[in-house]
């Protein structure tokens, strides 16, 4: 079945970074997302050359089997070229980056993952993660060992098993081929969306029939209402059959850091890399603000976050217990205060027959009353006019003790008279 796509990239440097990590690509037949790691130290410059790299194998090909090798050739060439890199520029040791991308071939589509930026697809209204988090928290979710919940809050979610870049070994690429249907939506994003807005919130706007660029940007912007601790960006891509009309031309577009040049600049005791929008010297030693780093697997690492899953779980189970106590703490003194001020106000009216001096007020809650007898007095409520038995059986409110004795007293007087 031939079909056409409809693609737009959206990225934003968010709310508490200084550059933007991420590398956006809407092309021809190529689209992915790279999400650079390594903070000051070159994430942006990881992303930006991969992306420039990779964008190279945007083009159609004569057999699925041609892709998928030309589309994976890309994506190592461009991690050699990140470990050259580093070599020549050892001021950027540890650099590396996330990729997620897809190649449409004909009426198929192959994916290509590596590391947490995410690749979803919504077809008939339903949203399925198409890829796996390369992520030790992932794995321990995988092994049944921490919940999806928990590894939403865990403090290693961040540290990635598998990159492109400065580690070790080749990199370990996911390939899948997929069917392609005309109504299909692709959502390509960073952590900056997957981990910062809510699933709910984020397939609603996926499962719509919004326009593609709309769509993208509405992600964006929800990614910012909730707080945009990370950069984000978000490619789009619908697959409509070729009779649709739509106001679409393709071309090849970036955004985030591929969409700046990568220079070398010489600089006191040496070169360096740089964007052309470059972040200052003094940026470039500051420590780096990205979380995301790579740690090769190892049953030690997955077994020391392990452990401090259950030391997180512990101590939260112990601050949630001490707030509850902390809370109820405050209720009970609260509701002693209110009592104890209550005792502090009288009021006179009718117990078992006789005129009596209440401590409290005259008020119910449940089986909880807050008065009881003070002083009942001799007098029957019965030897008295019938407007004062009236305001009596009503409750008359007093100011004071010394209040309420007084009029007990002229009641008596009254009755003497």
């Amino acid at each position: 079945m031939a079909i056409k796509t409809i693609s737009y990239a959206a990225s934003d440097i968010g709310k508490h970074r200084s550059s933007n990590q991420d590398s956006g690509y809407s092309g021809y037949q190529l689209f992915f997302v790279a999400d650079g790691m390594g903070g000051h130290a070159g994430g942006d410059i990881a992303s930006a050359i991969t992306s420039q790299r990779v964008a190279l194998t945007d083009s159609k090909y004569d057999t699925v089997e041609e892709a998928i090798e030309t589309l994976k050739a890309g994506v190592l060439e461009a991690n050699s070229m990140l470990t050259g890199t580093v070599v020549e520029h050892p001021e950027l040791q540890g650099m590396g980056t996330t990729f997620s991308g897809l190649l449409v071939h004909r009426s198929q589509i192959i994916t290509a993952h590596i590391g947490d930026s995410r690749i979803y697809r919504v077809r008939a209204g339903e949203v399925t993660q198409i890829t796996k988090d390369h992520s030790f928290v992932q794995k321990l979710v995988d092994l049944g060992r921490i919940t999806e919940a928990e590894a939403l809050v865990h403090p290693r979610r961040s540290v990635l098993m598998r990159v492109l870049g400065d580690v070790q070994g080749d990199p370990e690429l996911d390939i899948a081929l997929h069917d392609a249907l005309p109504g299909d939506r692709w959502m390509i994003c960073s952590d900056g969306l997957s981990g910062v807005v809510p699933d709910e919130v984020m397939a609603k706007i996926l499962a719509s029939n919004i326009p593609t660029e709309e769509a993208a940007e509405l992600l964006v912007g929800e990614a910012l209402e909730h707080g945009a601790p990370d950069n984000v960006t978000v490619v789009i891509t619908d697959v409509v059959r070729p009779t649709v009309k739509a106001d679409f031309e393709p071309g090849a577009h970036f955004v985030g850091s591929a969409d700046h040049e990568v220079v070398i600049e010489e600089r006191k005791g040496g070169k360096i890399l740089r964007l052309f929008n470059p972040l200052s010297l003094l940026e470039l030693l500051q420590s780096p603000e990205d979380p995301a780093q790579y740690a090769p697997e190892s049953e030690e690492l997955l077994e020391k976050i392990l452990a401090e899953t259950r030391r997180k779980l512990r101590w939260r189970a112990v601050r949630i217990t001490a707030l509850w106590l902390l809370f109820a703490g405050v209720m009970v003194g609260v509701i002693f205060g209110a009592y104890q001020y209550t005792q502090t106000r009288y009021f006179v009216d009718v117990f078992d027959g006789q005129v009596t001096v209440f401590q409290g007020i005259n008020e119910q809650l449940g089986p909880l009353n807050f008065s009881s007898p003070y002083l009942v007095s001799d007098i029957n409520i019965e030897d008295l006019p019938q407007f004062q038995q009236t305001l009596i059986e009503r409750s008359i409110s007093v100011e004071s003790l010394d209040d309420a004795l007084r009029l007990i007293e002229q009641l008596q007087d009254g009755i003497n008279e």
